[in-house]
């Protein structure tokens, strides 16, 4: 089989008054990330590695941001169509390996719980999911 690899990234600014989801959780943090959907940049990240990997354009192309479907949504949904999309096309995730760059919130002691979240959400086991934290 052939071997694809994809590259993800993402980007949004920290805004008061908003949830903070990354990963699939939703994090105690007095700013959440500002976006037209939850602004889960780690979901995002990955939904474009994926789409990628596989030529099916980006996140935007399935979920423009001036939507208003999309306002407020649940990335797990953008996740779940680059799913599809991959096994449309006849492949499978073998890992996925991420790295957040943020100064806060610390996500050391939530990555466990990220990693599983991320690894149900695509099927696949933990030990095929990687999380790093960087700080800028």
């Amino acid at each position: 089989m052939e071997t694809r690899i994809g590259f993800g990234w993402d980007s949004h600014a920290f805004k008061a008054g908003v949830p903070l989801r990354i990963g699939g959780l939703s994090l105690e943090h007095p700013e959440g990330l500002q976006g037209h959907s939850d602004g889960d940049v780690l979901l995002h990240a990955i939904t474009d590695a994926l789409l990628g990997a596989v030529s099916a354009g980006d996140i935007g192309t399935f979920f423009p941001p001036g939507d208003s479907r999309w306002k407020d949504a649940d990335s797990a949904i953008f996740l779940n169509l680059a799913m599809e999309e991959l096994q449309h096309a006849g492949y499978r995730i073998v890992n996925i390996d991420t790295t957040l760059i943020l100064a806060a919130p610390k996500i050391a002691p939530v990555s466990a719980e990220m990693r599983a979240r991320i690894a149900d959400l695509l099927n696949i086991g933990i030990d095929q999911v990687s999380i790093k934290a960087k700080t800028p």
